[in-house]
């Protein structure tokens, strides 16, 4: 990166450091069943909800508590269940369509962090039916508030339940882009773990891992806070703790529960402290080839966190330490080391692969465009890089047989 681009990057990551202990963040409140939500939906005089889900999580029919609990309660309810992974414009606007139609009054996000963003971007059209969703990418341009926003995360490791974000794919254009704004947030994270229970093996894996690169991406930036320290640290705890436990016992439901809360921490971190790298080049995959969001970080966190090189090894003890892998007086580059082979060895028992197949040569250029321009100057990576630079990482994605094909 030149050093001209470097400056303006470092100069605007220090004046949003500056600012944060004056902007409104806000943790949003815990729920741990779904069967409380009646009470709330009451009590904050909502009596119509949409409930923004996919065909998948309704069809195993984790929708069914809460339709039971709403109906018993005479609250009524329409679902949305047509979500896809890397949720689209065009699903934003048939759902933010249908919530006016039916006469909604509060939307309930249920599902992954695709349902999650869904909801969220519904809500911003909602409460700005005169602004298209691509003038409000970026930060700090919604303004208005959103209707009464809960989350029910099906999966521990998104943490959109907590962020002030939703990730959302153009359409035509696939390219993928984020509004972030602190209505965003939602009131209320339902901490279920019931609603997670059948959630397979591999998925329970690459959406724990999800919240481990949020945490870790958190922790390692140049923006962290005491708060943000401690809820990383606290995630990378619960997971290492966890994660193992709910991969081969799906049905451990303490296991489970561990793993939500530390997909919540972990979204306070980074709601607040931001990523970095690995989620920039993995939103340009999920953009372009539809990869899910929390393989393509499980894929490139060791990646990263090696390229980020000694900058980054006292950082990783801390977070070495968290996990139980290192002590406090282990050298910091050999606490570092044991961390990333941490990271490797749990992608290696979990069939997490190195490489994703849908990476083409010939689409690095873009896709190391959208990456360098989603992080800078935004994320206060412990390294900048862009977008030339950025490009190993698509080239180490590859398979390994065409890269070396491609480089014949």
């Amino acid at each position: 990166m030149n050093p001209l681009k470097k400056i303006y990057c470092r100069t605007f990551q220090t004046a949003l450091k500056i600012a944060l202990p004056f902007l409104p963040y806000r943790k949003p409140k815990i729920v741990g069943s779904v069967n409380a939500l009646p009470d709330i939906l009451k009590t904050k005089k909502c009596t119509n909800v949409l409930i923004i889900t996919d065909a998948g999580v309704r069809g195993l029919g984790l929708t069914k508590r809460l339709e039971k609990a709403l109906s018993l309660n005479n609250i009524n309810y329409t679902i949305y269940d047509k979500t896809v992974a890397n949720p689209t414009t065009a699903n934003v606007e048939e759902a933010a369509e249908l919530y006016t139609l039916q006469g909604c009054n509060a939307i309930i996000g249920f599902g992954g962090g695709s349902s999650m963003d869904c909801a969220k971007a519904a809500g911003v059209r909602i409460a700005r039916p005169k602004k298209s969703l691509a003038k409000m990418k970026g930060i700090l341009k919604v303004v208005k508030r959103l209707p009464l926003l809960i989350a029910v995360p099906t999966t521990a490791g998104t943490g959109s339940e907590t962020t002030l974000a939703a990730v959302i794919t153009d359409a035509e254009t696939r390219h993928k882009y984020a509004i972030n704004d602190f209505p965003l947030i939602p009131r209320y994270a339902v901490l279920d773990p019931k609603v997670t229970l059948s959630l397979p093996p591999f998925i329970t894996a690459s959406t724990g891992m999800d919240a481990l690169t949020h945490a870790v991406e958190a922790y390692i930036g140049n923006s962290t806070t005491y708060g943000t320290r401690k809820d990383a640290l606290l995630a990378v705890r619960l997971i290492f703790e966890n994660i193992d436990t709910a991969y081969v016992k799906g049905d451990n439901i303490d296991a489970r529960r561990n793993m939500l809360h530390a997909s919540f921490y972990a979204g306070c971190a980074f709601t607040k402290s931001y990523v970095g790298y690995v989620h920039a080049v993995a939103h340009s995959l999920g953009g372009e080839y539809n990869v899910p969001h929390g393989l393509a970080n499980a894929v490139l966190l060791p990646f990263v966190l090696e390229a980020y090189g000694k900058t980054v090894h006292k950082k990783l003890h801390h977070l070495a330490a968290a996990a139980g892998i290192a002590e406090e007086d282990t050298p910091h580059d050999i606490a570092a080391r044991r961390f990333i082979e941490a990271v490797k060895d749990m992608k290696k028992r979990f069939d997490i692969p190195d490489t994703i197949e849908a990476v083409r040569p010939e689409d690095i250029g873009k896709l190391s465009g959208y990456a360098d321009k989603e992080a800078n100057p935004l994320y206060p990576v412990p390294v900048l890089m862009d977008a030339a630079e950025l490009q190993k990482f698509y080239y180490l994605l590859m398979e390994k047989e065409s890269t070396d094909n491609d480089r014949s």
